[in-house]
């Protein structure tokens, strides 16, 4: 998966990601833990997506929160599917 970071700021980051899926899974796990907002657009389907991140606490801690929470819950249905 490639991305690039377009604008960073302590309160703001916009990404280009190539992956929609990768991008709502993360948008959803960071408004879940707090941030303030996270929307991903893509202009065309041919063209990468751009996941738009705010968060006043800072946008690196919501992504630590938000990429822990999803481990925790990935290593739970890994462990779910094993029994």
């Amino acid at each position: 998966m490639n991305i690039e970071v377009v604008t960073r700021d302590k309160a703001l980051v916009e990404l280009n990601l190539d992956n929609a899926t990768a991008a709502e899974i993360l948008r959803v796990y960071l408004v879940a833990q707090g941030a303030d907002f996270a929307a991903w657009r893509r202009e065309h389907p041919s063209k990468p997506v751009m996941l738009r991140i705010e968060s006043e606490k800072g946008v690196g801690k919501a992504v630590s929160a938000a990429v822990s929470a999803l481990k925790k819950d990935l290593d739970a249905l890994r462990s779910g599917l094993k029994k």
